[in-house]
């Protein structure tokens, strides 16, 4: 989760002030390990009860993978898919401060197989990619618009591999994205002002 106004503040609630946070991780190698996060506004992670329904979804799909968290927060998505044997994650998170705290998370996990990109996300799809993603998550922050324009990012700037899987958690008033017609909705789930869906990416027809 992250950041955005072109550029981010992760989506929900802030957290406490002055009140240390942190993510637990549910499965996997790093099973029950608890990270340290920045109290910052806007940064939510996604809760336990939500992420181990979507990592429920995910089973099988993950050993091996490369994975894109396109808005990286507290880096409880990416984490949790390199705790289940994803072969490497690439994270973008705008806010510095976040930044630096899930790269000091990955050295606490001796952990070699990601890396922090600090900027904004869509000035990153912007670029373009030589190699591209299996599993993508879409965490945007709440009510700036960015989850539909991280998705058109994405289609148009070939970071997709073929049959990827996009996971992408918008506030539920939102309603469903616009997405390519060869994309096949797997999954979709509501926890209160959170809306969660799962698409397979089709090849085009």
């Amino acid at each position: 989760m992250a950041k955005n106004t072109s550029a981010q503040s992760r989506s929900g609630a802030a957290k406490t002030a002055g009140r240390p946070g942190q993510v637990r991780i549910i499965g996997g190698q790093w099973r029950s390990r608890k990270l340290p996060i920045q109290d910052l506004e806007g940064l939510r992670p996604t809760t336990d009860r939500v992420r181990e329904t979507l990592f429920n979804w995910l089973m099988g799909e993950l050993t091996g993978a490369r994975v894109l968290d396109c808005f990286g927060g507290s880096g409880a998505l990416a984490l949790e898919a390199l705790s289940r044997y994803a072969a490497y994650a690439r994270i973008f998170e705008l806010q510095n401060g976040a930044a630096q705290q899930l790269k000091t998370n990955l050295a606490s996990l001796k952990c070699t197989q990601a890396e922090v990109f600090q900027g904004d996300t869509l000035q990153w799809l912007a670029r373009g990619t030589d190699q591209g993603f299996d599993i993508i998550f879409i965490d945007p922050p709440f009510r700036k618009g960015l989850a539909q324009q991280c998705l058109d990012a994405l289609v148009t700037h070939g970071w997709l591999n073929p049959g990827a899987l996009v996971y992408l958690e918008t506030e539920s008033e939102l309603g469903a994205p616009a997405v390519p017609t060869h994309w096949q909705e797997l999954k979709h789930k509501q926890a209160g002002q959170v809306s969660y869906r799962l698409y397979r990416c089709g090849e085009p027809l």
